[in-house]
């Protein structure tokens, strides 16, 4: 190698050092001032999914070592009579990750929600674990949470007869993780009352849900039902501001049924218009109403967006992720990379001179 060659190596090498020190230099993390809740929700969640399996073990019904890896107790059939669609077994693992506790409590913080507010939550119990996160978000915000959830599921959710999502309100509420009941059920999937599902599943789930004693949801027509929704959550309010509105899945009530829904991104949803009430969702409807709204259902974009980790095994311990940490400009570093290269440049300057 002659001079010139070995002058431009280290020349190449000088600049590489300089770009990695610019990545370590430009930016700091620094924990979020909303971490302790966020921790607190997380961990709050980490204990209610053990407390579910445990619950799950303590009535005789095992843990599938094939579709459960993680031992959640959270994961449902592939099939059965309360089965309403197709669903994705890798999503349901994924949404078990404690940390989803702590990203809906910022996401909530986000929203502008502060301690005492009171916030809905419109539900499928497809996604169980997303909804004990939602739950968890609540108690450590101390926040009222008014839920109104539909008791069919999709694959892999809480699908399984003898271990729906009213079992697992049970296995919560026993070990004081639940402090406040739903203030409605349905029987949900297709029209909200089951169409979808076989007719053994929407009869057990009927009567299931009459037994709980709550409110009972059974209109098919979508205006309508959006419209006995508002009037409950209205009730349940007493005269408080409902100040944000977390979707959990993909139920027909809170969706709707237009095209528009297939828009909204996961997390603090951004809505360009609202469909008319014969399609309209109670997504929309908050949302045209001025409430912030926070849309759980596409897990893949969600875990993408916020750095969450796909079908993790082992579940991450509570506070891992980059949710938890802020990047901060670091002024001190910019100042040390500006002398680091004009040092470099003055360099490259003699170099040129001697070639």
């Amino acid at each position: 190698m002659n001079l010139k060659s070995k002058e431009a190596a280290i020349y190449a090498l000088a600049l590489c050092s300089l770009l990695s020190l610019s990545a370590s230099l430009a930016f700091i993390r620094k924990p979020l001032p909303v971490r302790d809740e966020m921790l607190s929700a997380s961990r709050r969640m980490a204990a209610a999914v053990k407390s579910v399996r445990d619950c799950r073990e303590e009535r005789g019904l095992g843990l599938d070592p094939v579709a459960d890896i993680n031992r959640t107790g959270l994961i449902g059939l592939e099939t059965s009579s309360i089965t309403t669609s197709l669903g994705n077994l890798e999503a349901k693992r994924t949404t078990a990750n404690p940390n989803f506790a702590g990203l809906i409590t910022l996401l909530l913080h986000q929203a502008g929600v502060r301690k005492g507010d009171t916030i809905a939550i419109g539900a499928s119990s497809s996604f169980p674990a997303l909804i004990i996160a939602s739950l968890c978000a609540v108690e450590a915000m101390d926040l009222r949470g008014l839920l109104i959830c539909s008791l069919g599921a999709s694959q892999w959710g809480a699908n399984d007869p003898e271990f729906n999502w009213l079992d697992i309100m049970s296995c919560l509420s026993n070990s004081h993780f639940l402090s406040d009941r739903p203030i409605a059920l349905s029987v949900g999937g297709e029209g909200d009352v089951g169409e979808d599902m076989s007719a053994e599943g929407r009869a057990l789930l009927l009567r299931l849900g009459r037994e709980s004693g709550l409110p009972f949801l059974t209109e098919p027509e979508l205006e309508a039902n959006v419209r006995e929704r508002l009037r409950l959550l209205g009730e349940a309010a007493g005269g408080a501001t409902i100040q944000a509105f977390i979707n959990v899945g993909g139920g027909y009530a809170d969706l709707g049924t237009d095209s528009s829904i297939l828009k909204i991104g996961p997390g603090r949803a951004v809505f360009s218009g609202i469909p008319p009430k014969e399609r309209r969702g109670l997504i929309f409807e908050m949302a045209a109403q001025g409430v912030a709204v926070i849309h759980l259902l596409y897990v893949k974009g969600l875990c993408d967006r916020f750095g969450l980790p796909w079908d993790p095994s082992p579940l991450p311990e509570p506070g891992q992720g980059d949710i938890f940490e802020a990047k901060e400009v670091n002024r001190q570093g910019f100042l040390t990379l500006a002398g680091a290269y004009f040092l470099l440049a003055a360099a490259v300057l003699v170099i040129a001179a001697r070639l």
